[in-house]
């Protein structure tokens, strides 16, 4: 049987982190935050509570997969400390709408972007968008190696740019003095919370980075290192272009702001601005694809491994050693969605209910550390207090969705729970025992 290639180092795991966290929201789009908590205090506490939070989270994922290094991540996490039925609702979510409709969006988003130079149809754009699939598909297809050197090299050129921005913030006059408006009022407690809600949904993607263990060199310390490492990054670029945004624009535009980042660019260096920052979005939305199209896989590999999925999606590809089938499987899927239009819908109706499944990533450590028998490589500091706070954060984030929008959230709960007869009448009797 043909095995996976080992050849993601530390570097290149922390640019899986880095570079599936930060696609394209915060180059286009920070005004909920700032809305909710406008002073330049406010915006800069929410999004450290945030990154502070995601790390609670990151570390959860850190022990577990020093515990359990295996293809899959949190799937695996879920299967090993509940139970396969738990594992297989992770993956039937991510497969039929968040992992495919993270990847149908971040496409959209970056044919939208390139139309910004070459003017396109709608028609045109999503075929632009399910060639950009297509080309990364391909890309993870013939090489984990060549996939995740590809990832490093796009999150290394995200990275210049990012700090590029903070400079010419700090360095720049701008060219052209913005018209101050009225400084709206400030938020409370409530709203900081809805802040916080808005940064955390930024940070997504972090855990992705776990499903490729068995592709990881030394997976009991790199993982865990590339999650703290690249959390800590991300939560520094969040606040340092946002402490640029605040001290380049008034607050109310950038409240009114719907691309923030060209808008301070073209601010600062005049129409050309747009030209740059439309760039950097494409540059940061191909890159954040690309993780998830190196990860996504990897989960429905390990269930078809465990009889979860159909067989034949566990395949090795015998020349270029990588999940091949399950990477078309993936592709094809994100690309039917971004050729229908029907990701929108079942993105946003479904989303939140990852904050479930985190919620109970975080139970489990303290479940885990009762257990004999369990003995990860690298224990998080600060259980039960830590995992605690964070499962508590992910129901509230879960129950305010709920409450916000109940029609599209229990919709979106029954898509999640329809997996449990298929797992029921279909695939629990061909379960098989996982490899230990």
């Amino acid at each position: 049987m043909h095995q996976l290639t080992r050849a993601i180092g530390l570097s290149h795991a922390t640019a899986i982190v880095v570079g599936i966290i930060v696609g394209a929201s915060v180059f286009v789009q920070a005004s909920e935050i700032t809305a909710k908590v406008p002073s330049l205090a406010g915006v800069t506490l929410a999004w450290m509570v945030a990154g502070l939070l995601t790390m609670g989270g990151a570390l959860v994922c850190a022990e577990m997969s020093s515990a359990f290094p295996r293809t899959g991540g949190v799937y695996v996490f879920l299967r090993e400390t509940y139970s396969p039925a738990v594992g297989f609702l992770w993956g039937w979510a991510m497969f039929w709408s968040v992992h495919s409709g993270i990847a149908a969006a971040i496409a959209t988003v970056f044919a939208r972007y390139a139309g910004y130079f070459v003017p396109m149809s709608d028609a045109m754009l999503r075929v632009v968008a399910v060639g950009a699939i297509l080309v990364l598909s391909i890309v993870n297809y013939v090489g984990v190696r060549f996939g995740s050197g590809v990832q490093t090299a796009f999150t290394a050129v995200k990275m210049l740019a990012v700090g590029g921005i903070i400079v010419a913030g700090i360095v720049l006059e701008p060219s052209v003095q913005p018209v101050a408006g009225t400084p709206p009022a400030g938020g409370g407690v409530g709203d900081f919370l809805l802040a916080v809600g808005a940064g955390l949904f930024a940070f997504g993607g972090w855990h992705m980075v776990t499903y490729t263990a068995e592709e990881t060199h030394d997976p009991e310390r790199t993982i865990p290192r590339s999650l703290i490492l690249g959390t800590l990054i991300v939560t520094l670029c969040y606040v340092g272009l946002n402490a640029v945004y605040l001290s380049v624009l008034p607050i109310d535009r950038v409240i009114a702001s719907s691309r923030v980042a060209a808008d301070v660019f073209e601010t600062l260096v005049g129409p050309i601005g747009g030209s740059i920052v439309s760039a950097l979005v494409m540059i940061s939305a191909f890159g954040a694809l690309n993780g998830v199209l190196l990860a996504a896989p990897r989960v429905y590999y390990s269930m078809a491994q465990d009889g979860l999925l159909f067989k034949w999606a566990a395949a090795v590809d015998p020349t270029y050693r990588t999940p091949g089938r399950a990477i078309i499987l993936q592709g094809v899927w994100a690309a039917v969605l971004v050729m229908t239009g029907t990701y929108r819908q079942l993105f946003t109706r479904v989303i939140y209910t990852e904050w479930i499944f985190f919620a109970l990533l975080a139970i489990g450590v303290v479940i885990l550390r009762h257990r004999p028998g369990y003995r990860p490589a690298w224990r998080m500091p600060g259980v039960p207090v830590i995992p605690l706070v964070f499962a508590a954060v992910s129901f509230a984030i879960a129950i305010n969705q709920l409450r916000v929008d109940p029609t599209n959230s229990i919709i979106g709960l029954a898509i999640v729970l329809a997996g449990l007869p298929v797992y029921a009448l279909w695939l629990r009797p061909s379960l098989v025992p996982r490899p230990q």
